[in-house]
């Protein structure tokens, strides 16, 4: 992909060249940018919120290099913000006016991936696990292994997301766990384990409601999932499902917000990141994801006792237990080519 990027500074430039005053436009994830605590903000801050939404961590490059947009924010995970530094999609951060900058965990502020020449380019927003989830009431034995998601008694009800992440999953239960540095042999492996499962799969989930859909609908049992978010948007539809992590491990991640270069909104990008990382940001993507977040001080301040320790946020060695994810390097084009071809076939 890196080779594909041609004038992405340009393109880069260029996309950030037409955008209304007083605005910030951002390519995130669902409950990123929701108004149960965007509208606060644009109320006092006089900046409007315009959120497009990703489903997929490899959607980032393709929808700024294209142009498909303006953008001044995005939030791609640990695995992808190295890719963006290095493309020049995004510009350093000004951590000089990030008001909470030093209340961000340690562990999440040393991670390489967001760093580059002595400088951040990615302010640490929240974490979690990418756990696995069933219906309570399809399995009279809860499921410990990822090879629940391969059975036969499963047929026509499993889901995975539609990522290549999905390759992590089946090199695991290949017993290769070493999943963001595969070998050709392992990653066909991989790719050859997720074939044979696919006449079981009832259908690769896109976003966050497509799968509470499926739950919702009777048509899937058990999947993977972000870890406390659709579970949490089932419970509110009376369906019952348990998180769990599978005895082979579950991967971990962390989404950071980062500048598009060369945006003009500069007050009203950093009054947005002052904002996410503030009680009102921070607890605000807390209740509607369920996922943990960045800066524990606000956390604390915010949450009740139960979510707090719920959430992790009393302990971010909770992630040292899961696989966090990894950029793949020159890696990545054989990673999405393997995932493409599962889907293709």
């Amino acid at each position: 992909m890196l080779k594909k990027t041609m004038t992405v500074t340009a393109v880069a430039t260029l996309m950030a060249s037409t955008v209304l005053a007083d605005e910030v436009n951002v390519l995130t994830w669902e409950g990123y940018a929701d108004d149960s605590f965007i509208s606060q903000f644009e109320a006092e801050s006089g900046c409007k919120v315009t959120a497009t939404y990703v489903g997929s961590n490899d959607d980032f490059a393709p929808k700024l290099a294209a142009g498909g947009g303006t953008y001044d924010l995005i939030t791609p995970s640990i695995d992808t913000t190295q890719l963006m530094i290095d493309a020049g999609f995004v510009e350093p951060i000004d951590t000089s006016r990030i008001e909470n900058w030093d209340s961000i965990y340690e562990k999440f502020r040393n991670q390489e991936g967001i760093q580059s020449n002595g400088e951040y380019y990615g302010m640490p927003y929240t974490w979690g696990a990418i756990a696995f989830m069933y219906l309570n009431d399809a399995f009279d034995t809860p499921p410990t292994s990822l090879a629940a998601l391969w059975s036969e008694e499963n047929a026509g009800k499993i889901s995975l997301w539609d990522d290549k992440s999905a390759l992590f999953v089946a090199a695991r239960l290949n017993g290769d766990y070493n999943i963001y540095d595969l070998s050709d042999e392992q990653l066909a492996a991989a790719q050859e384990t997720l074939l044979k499962q696919k006449p079981l799969v009832r259908k690769y989930w896109a976003t966050a409601g497509e799968l509470v859909d499926l739950y919702a609908a009777g048509e899937v049992t058990i999947s993977n999932t972000w870890a406390g978010y659709q579970s949490s948007l089932l419970a509110e539809k009376g369906i019952n499902v348990t998180e769990f992590i599978p005895k082979e491990n579950a991967e971990g991640w962390m989404d950071s917000w980062m500048i598009v270069k060369g945006t003009p909104n500069q007050e009203c990008v950093y009054k947005f990141l002052n904002m996410q990382l503030s009680e009102l940001g921070q607890c605000g993507v807390a209740n509607v994801n369920g996922y943990s977040v960045a800066n524990p001080v606000a956390a604390r301040k915010c949450m009740p006792q139960e979510q707090f320790t719920k959430l992790h946020q009393d302990d971010p060695d909770y992630l040292d237990g899961l696989l966090l994810w990894k950029p793949l390097g020159e890696r990545l084009e054989a990673y999405t080519n393997a995932w493409n071809a599962v889907k293709a076939q």
